[in-house]
């Protein structure tokens, strides 16, 4: 049986205005699915388009070409009808957890705003669910009548999780939800998202830097490289049979807890910088860095292709793998 298609983004491409005659390419010619169900992890460096393309998903930003489909149909997030009925369905987590929360509105009218816009329950009923969400998320009713400056980071995110669940969504983007908070509460967050996935049937897109978390959480992993999407597999494919330089080059950058393994691995240490998002050159956007790049890699841009089952890598230099 087929994976059920939730979100589908097609040749979805970002362009930002700097100046009178360059643009900034946050976001370049993605094409993925996002399956019902699936936490879809997206990682690499910061600068990389991760934060945008989740924005651009969410209809924050409205993408410079390209199409979003949700369950396999077009959805103009230009038109306020259409971006009014996709915000029932798909709704966002923020990175910053204070940042993200109006000072001056109550935890409980914040949880509760969304289901006013969107017209859900009567005053009553709104109101008990928005001590059924507090309780969900670990926190208290009691809560409801405080502001988020009485809350410690990690309380806050809590907050932020029931916002993003008050109108039922059946997806939600979580732009790095745990990079503000300390180490000890990030398993906290971590595993309250995945229980909450487990029993309301939740689909993610898990946008982190760190590698090893996202390993835990996520069943696929996206690659991005200067806007661009390099590589895409399951988790375990990822980590097992990497394949772009450049996520091999990640990969090896992750801490292993065996002191004596972490001693003996092999680190590999890219040259040069990462070259700008304006006006970008032709060819392969890792070609600068990559220590495998030829003039073809310089030259021509390299496709998205399956290289493996269920294994997509845009490099020139891997080959497609036959039985």
């Amino acid at each position: 049986m087929d994976k059920e298609k939730l979100i589908t983004l097609e040749h979805i491409s970002k362009h930002f205005h700097v100046g009178k005659k360059q643009t900034l390419v946050a976001v370049n010619d993605i094409t993925m699915d996002i399956y019902k169900g699936e936490t879809l992890g997206v990682v690499g460096e910061s600068g990389c388009g991760k934060s945008t393309l989740g924005r651009v998903v969410m209809g924050i930003y409205h993408p410079t070409k390209g199409v979003i489909k949700y369950r396999e149909k077009p959805v103009d997030l230009k038109r306020t009808k259409d971006r009014f009925a996709y915000s029932e369905k798909a709704q966002i987590i923020f990175q910053d957890p204070y940042a993200s929360l109006d000072p001056r509105m109550t935890v409980g009218t914040i949880i509760s705003e969304g289901m006013e816009i969107h017209n859900m329950y009567d005053a009553k009923k709104r109101q008990e669910r928005v001590y059924e969400l507090l309780e969900t998320v670990g926190l208290n009713r009691e809560h409801a009548n405080r502001f988020p400056h009485e809350f410690s980071g990690g309380q806050r995110q809590r907050i932020g999780i029931a916002r993003a669940l008050a109108i039922e969504p059946e997806f939600i983007v979580c732009d790095e939800p745990i990079s503000a908070l300390d180490v000890s509460i990030q398993s906290q967050i971590i595993n309250l998202l995945k229980e909450l996935q487990q029993k309301l049937g939740l689909t993610y897109m898990f946008i982190a830097h760190d590698l090893n978390i996202v390993k835990y959480i996520s069943d696929r992993i996206a690659v991005m490289y200067l806007g661009n999407l390099l590589e895409l597999a399951n988790s375990d494919e990822i980590y097992s049979h990497t394949l772009h330089p450049y996520s091999k080059a990640l990969l090896a950058a992750v801490p292993i807890p065996d002191p004596d393994k972490e001693a003996q691995k092999k680190i590999q240490v890219l040259s040069g910088d990462v070259p700008s998002p304006i006006n970008p050159k032709p060819g392969c956007p890792f070609a600068s860095r990559c220590p495998y790049a030829d003039d073809t890699c310089r030259t021509k841009s390299p496709e998205l292709r399956e290289v493996r089952p269920n294994h997509f890598v845009a490099c020139h230099k891997v080959e497609v793998e036959t039985n």
